[in-house]
């Protein structure tokens, strides 16, 4: 800035680090950024004020080159000006960033106990394994599944991924409490048909069981073909299958059908009645670990039109799989996420290619 006074200098470098905090403590959430000859361009809105702006620069030279009423305007705009290189969610730290990061960091460290070595975790049965982080375990799944899409919600408390074909959608809810549904997975016939079948999963759902559902979807071994099939005694033996082969306590209790471990810390009910009730709230599959059905540490529900395929392929996990549990207790970590992408999920195929063309 050659051109300027040291008081110029001095007053927009201050604007600059006042951008540079709001956004590293969350007060700024930066929605796309994009390359603008060589220059970072971005926009953002403030979580106070709801004021969207336009930056423009890097480092000392970023600047609030023009200010929006709401996010979509300001999207809008952005991505007129900016379209073929607009990228989702804040530009990557320049050098100058990571180097006070790091500064700040080796600063503000303060002097620490020796931690004695951490004790390698115990393999357990996959319904007693650890958690791990849910957030971690879609992201992974997006990043090498092509063929389905992310999208968030304005308020960030929510993600949703739809399949390319719009008839399959995972709804991921971040802060959920660990006992509420955290995971709901539902098919359509159509793009814009009713939902078929669901299946939903709490907070606290060990990561093995998630891995399989994930798996199985990534596969599509059968959720495209399964749809509106009622159940039947077949779809229940297939769907237990492994469990029977497990020696695992089958007992039925009028309308509920339980298949259990021998010590009854996990167990999947079948409900005969909400079987042939395909339009009721009630839930046909419950798959669960802990003390007991009525006080689970996790669980997962399903609907009466579940694919059989996809109840074996997790009745598989619990009978046989393994997973790695800490010696000490795991909380769900719930991680903050701070990038907004102010849409709705899409509600046809048509949205969808838009979208992609961004």
């Amino acid at each position: 800035m050659p051109w300027c006074t040291r008081t110029e200098i001095r007053e927009v470098s201050n604007e600059a680090q006042k951008i540079h905090d709001d956004i590293r403590h969350g007060r700024l959430i930066i929605h796309a950024h994009a390359d603008d000859n060589g220059t970072t361009v971005a926009v953002g809105t403030y979580r106070d004020t709801g004021k969207s702006v336009y930056l423009h620069g890097e480092n000392h030279l970023r600047q609030i080159a023009d200010t929006f009423d709401s996010p979509a305007k300001a999207l809008t705009a952005f991505e007129r000006l900016h379209g073929h290189t607009m990228r989702p969610g804040p530009a990557p730290m320049t050098d100058t960033e990571r180097a006070a990061g790091e500064a700040r960091t080796s600063l503000g460290t303060p002097a620490t106990e020796p931690q004695p070595p951490a004790q390698p975790p115990e393999i357990v049965p996959a319904y007693a394994a650890d958690a791990d982080d849910h957030d971690t375990l879609l992201d992974q799944f997006l990043a090498e599944q092509g063929e389905w899409e992310k999208w968030r919600t304005f308020s960030d408390d929510t993600t949703h991924a739809i399949h390319e074909s719009q008839t399959l959608r995972i709804e991921r809810v971040h802060e959920a409490h660990p006992s509420e549904t955290a995971w709901t997975v539902a098919a359509y016939e159509t793009p814009v048909s009713a939902r078929m079948w669901h299946l939903t999963a709490t907070g606290t759902t060990h990561a093995p069981v998630l891995h399989t559902l994930l798996h199985h979807l990534a596969e599509g071994d059968g959720w495209d073909t399964a749809i509106g099939s009622p159940v039947t005694e077949k779809t229940v033996t297939v769907a237990t299958k492994p469990l029977t082969d497990a020696g695992w306590k089958h007992t039925v209790d009028g309308r509920w059908i339980r298949w259990m471990t021998p010590s009854g810390d996990a167990g999947i009910q079948f409900d005969a009645f909400a079987a042939q009730q395909p339009n009721s709230t009630l839930v046909t599959w419950t798959l669960w670990a802990g003390p007991s059905i009525d006080l689970p540490t996790w669980n997962v529900t399903a609907s009466p039109y579940t694919p059989s395929s996809l109840l074996a392929d997790l009745a598989e996990t619990l009978a046989h799989g393994t997973g790695p549990r800490t010696h000490t207790p795991v909380k769900v970590r719930h991680t903050m996420h701070l990038i907004a992408t102010p849409t709705a999920p899409p509600s046809s195929a048509a949205t969808a290619q838009a979208s992609r063309s961004r």
